[in-house]
């Protein structure tokens, strides 16, 4: 592997840099305002987002994250692979409340459309990807339940029964993210169709619009008391005798287990890109106050446990940036399957890690790393949800131990 980024990653990480700092961080304000505006109707999503991406649809820098074995049209995406995006996608990391919706790269729209353009049909991608690709509306991914384990996707307990030419939903999903937002029109529903079949084979998805009749989007959930307005929030959803065409089935009956398997091997890895530079904001914030602050009669930055703190980070996302480059090498190279280990290894690793600096970072700042004075306490809200998110950490390790073992058999 190379480990020098080749010239389109450097052309577009250097125009990426300058958006961020003309556009992005000084939008950051003007996002907070908007959202405390008493005014504004619930759940939309501030307008200073749409004023971004009109910016970056105008610089070019759109869909970045569609790589090009989609063969999505030039106008869509960048047609980048996974390895030139993996730096993009850090430098996002770094203000993740409004750099990825800029780009059009946030998630669950990012692995929505995925989906679609690798399972869905001619028919479904025209009504549905196409709007999507153009941020003309949202989506959102229903699939963790409250009343089963969700970390076992095949405990998933929601029916899609076929009557006829319909398929008829009944269920309940929760955490079902971008869902409470206006914008969305359309949910990939998880649910069992044949609960007879072999566990992994009884799961299929269906499309099904959010406006349809029987579809109630009950309250929304809060992820550490933060309710992530700026995202569409995270819903809870009542599915009762809900009816779609059957031709709303994506790919064919008993294949949702793998489909949801191939959907969030990307979206693990879209995640810990972006917790990257997550860390990365995390370390400069807390060298800026370790700088600026006198303790003891000199400054935190000449105390010995912060400058511990502040090596210990470096290591750590110098460690952590070079595995999630091998795996998206691998993605690249041999596909997701053959990166089925490091994918794993990076979904451990990197939530956990960056917890770490951030904790760090909030112990520098002191009150102030808990208030709301500093964008810290809300980014530790935020990545600690990915050590459920995609999948818990020790569904990963077993995994990834039974593969390791088995070496040995």
């Amino acid at each position: 592997m190379d480990f020098a980024y080749d010239a389109r990653t450097n052309e577009l990480r250097e125009q990426l840099l300058a958006f961020m700092d003309e556009h992005v961080y000084p939008a950051e304000p003007v996002l907070a305002a908007q959202l405390a505006d008493p005014d504004r109707a619930p759940w939309t999503i501030p307008p200073v987002v749409a004023d971004l991406q009109a910016e970056a649809r105008k610089q070019g820098l759109w869909n970045l994250f569609f790589v090009d074995k989609h063969g999505i049209p030039g106008e869509h995406g960048a047609g980048l692979t996974n390895l030139q995006y993996a730096p993009l996608a850090e430098i996002t990391g770094r203000s993740p409340q409004l750099a990825p919706s800029a780009l059009n790269c946030a998630a669950p729209d990012t692995g929505n459309m995925e989906l679609l353009a690798q399972f869905g049909s001619a028919e479904q991608r025209e009504r549905w990807l196409r709007p999507l690709l153009d941020a003309e509306i949202r989506s959102a991914f229903a699939m963790t339940e409250p009343e089963v384990a969700s970390s076992d996707a095949t405990n998933v307990a929601t029916r899609i029964e076929r009557d006829g030419d319909e398929y008829v939903i009944n269920g309940r999903k929760w955490y079902i993210t971008g869902a409470m937002n206006p914008d969305c029109r359309i949910l990939i529903v998880m649910g069992k169709t044949d609960p007879a079949a072999e566990p992994h084979r009884q799961q299929s998805m269906v499309l099904v619009p959010r406006d349809t009749p029987g579809v109630t989007v009950k309250r929304g959930m809060t992820v550490f008391g933060y309710d992530d307005a700026d995202h569409g929030g995270h819903a809870e959803v009542l599915f009762e005798d809900v009816r779609v065409p059957a031709s709303h089935l994506i790919g064919e009956e008993g294949a949702g287990f793998a489909i949801a398997q191939a959907r969030l091997g990307p979206g693990r890895i879209h995640h810990c890109m972006r917790a990257i530079g997550i860390a990365e904001r995390a370390l400069e914030l807390m060298c800026r106050r370790a700088g600026e602050r006198v303790a003891f009669g000199k400054p935190l930055a000449e105390q010995g446990v912060v400058q511990d703190w502040i090596a210990e980070s470096r290591v750590r996302i110098e460690q952590l940036r070079l595995l999630v480059l091998k795996t998206a090498w691998l993605m690249d190279t041999v596909g997701n399957r053959g990166a089925h280990t490091e994918i794993q290894a990076i979904k451990i690793a990197t939530p956990s890690t960056v917890e770490w600096i951030l904790d760090k970072a909030v112990q520098a700042h002191g009150a102030a790393g808990v208030s709301q004075d500093t964008p810290l306490a809300q980014l530790w809200a935020g990545n600690r949800t990915l050590r459920l998110a995609d999948g818990p950490d020790e569904v990963h390790k077993r995994s990834l131990a039974r593969r390791e073992l088995r070496k040995y058999r």
